[in-house]
């Protein structure tokens, strides 16, 4: 008793849990408090909690989820080669084209998905101009597939079509091979949705200059390590999505001795390694599919909750899991970045989110790894410090931590990889993606930069799923 009264003659230090409207209260009064930012696992949701109960601490799960997460890290990506998509893109015929994110008709696209399908039809010469070729898309006659049901990936628009070169990267660890474009540059490019002649010239000048002497000074390497590249690039500011300055000095210090080995006349010479040279995106056409290799050899383990694609079309955002079915993809509309514009754009110029980079988030660089990528920041947005907290808050959600990949800002902490759909849920934490913004409509290109979340939706499906396919098997 004598303890209670002693309570209210003490000075009050206030722990304020839920809405931050009492916490004015109390700093109108002068009384000190915190504020303590919490809400109720999955949002209250009973059928989640019920799910994230069923699952939590499940023997089989945790075991599966560190298999998963085991192979991502052993895996061991090489550039090997590159050769046209329909060569080499499993289920690649002759009027396919592949596009980023989940699935989706060419009713539903955005301006430009739209834009850069019609470009691919021009550039393949199914068309010869942009009307009869807008009449093609929408006749029927071509197939629509995700790049990503496919060992493919595609920034942006994500466009690839049976003649566009692809980089061929190989798994050494796991046998299987993952493939992308090569990248365009900036300005006005195909997967922004452009499809002016400087586009089309430019794509050809890859398929017919660029990809041949890529190929003759390939053949002289027995691969380029992607892995080390990467690690080594993240330990000097990259984060290997938006910022690959790093990363792409080394693929071309790498590479420039076996060009110049090569029988190139010097003028082509000149030019593709100027190419290089010039793009300091060039990377990023080699970051995702090494990590979509990566990340395809962890899909396909039952009971397995980590996340192995996260991957979106400019109208909805998906993910697959590693336990479900391969060709199951959980959606929910995509976001809209927030970020900087670049002069001349605001907000409502913007698509919604739009591309397969995100791969790199999945597999835990990019926004991931911003911590140790402070210069960033002047692309995205937000302080060094944003950038920080934000590799520091991963560590939540996922299942382990990559020391191939670490973080030297963190001390060297390997980063955090292996997105558990039932730590989001249980923590209402949403993956952080760094991401460029395209502008709604097709052929105007990139309009800022940012960051942006998956929508919580795709996450809740996939762990009703789960609880669908498994719920016959827990420990309980």
């Amino acid at each position: 008793m004598r303890d209670t009264k002693n309570l209210f003659n003490q000075p009050l230090n206030v722990i304020n849990i839920g809405t931050a409207k009492f916490k004015e209260d109390f700093d109108l009064q002068n009384i000190a408090s915190v504020h303590l930012d919490w809400q109720p696992p999955a949002g209250g949701n009973m059928q989640l909690i019920e799910a994230l109960d069923a699952f939590q601490d499940h023997e089989k799960v945790e075991q599966a989820n560190q298999e998963t997460i085991k192979r991502m890290k052993d895996a061991h990506p090489f550039l090997v080669d590159i050769d046209q998509a329909r060569e080499v893109i499993p289920g690649m015929h002759s009027k396919k084209i592949l596009h980023s994110g989940p699935p989706i008709t060419w009713e539903r696209m955005c301006g430009p998905a739209k834009g850069a399908i019609i470009g691919a039809v021009l550039y393949e010469g199914w068309a010869d101009n942009e009307q009869s070729a807008e009449r093609l898309a929408s006749s029927g006659e071509l197939e629509f597939a995700p790049a990503n049901e496919h060992g493919a990936v595609g920034p942006m628009a994500g466009i690839i079509s049976p003649s566009m070169p692809v980089h061929i990267i190989e798994n050494r660890e796991h046998g299987n091979r993952a493939y992308c474009t090569v990248n365009e540059g900036l300005g006005k490019v195909l997967r922004f949705g452009a499809n002016a002649k400087e586009v089309l010239d430019r794509l050809k000048w890859i398929e017919t200059t660029f990809a041949p002497a890529l190929k003759k000074a390939l053949a002289f390497t027995d691969g380029i390590d992607l892995k080390s590249i990467t690690s080594q690039a993240l330990h000097m500011g990259d984060e290997c999505h938006n910022r690959n300055k790093a990363s792409t000095s080394l693929f071309y210090r790498e590479i420039i001795e076996y060009f110049l080995q090569t029988d190139l006349d010097k003028h082509t010479l000149r030019e593709v390694i100027r190419f290089i040279k010039d793009n300091e995106h060039y990377f990023l056409n080699l970051s995702m599919p090494a990590c979509k290799s990566a990340l395809d050899a962890g899909q396909g383990i039952p009971y397995s909750t980590v996340v192995t694609t996260m991957a979106r079309n400019g109208v909805d955002f998906g993910i697959r899991v590693s336990g479900l079915n391969e060709n199951q993809w959980f959606t929910a509309p995509a976001n809209f970045v927030k970020g900087l514009f670049f002069p001349g754009y605001k907000e409502g110029d913007a698509a919604p989110d739009l591309g397969d980079s995100t791969i790199t988030e999945t597999m835990g660089i990019g926004g991931f790894a911003m911590g140790g990528s402070p210069a960033i920041v002047q692309f995205v947005g937000g302080e060094v410090e944003d950038a920080i907290a934000y590799s520091e808050q991963m560590y939540e959600i996922t299942t382990g931590e990559n020391t191939n990949y670490s973080i030297p800002t963190l001390n060297f902490r390997g980063g955090a990889y292996g997105i558990d759909i039932r730590k989001v849920i249980d923590t209402n934490i949403l993956p952080v993606i760094n991401t460029g913004m395209a502008h709604r409509e097709a052929g105007v290109g990139q309009v800022g930069a940012g960051i942006v979340h998956p929508p919580l939706a795709c996450f809740e499906k996939a762990l009703l799923a789960f609880v669908k396919t498994y719920r016959g098997d827990r420990n309980e």
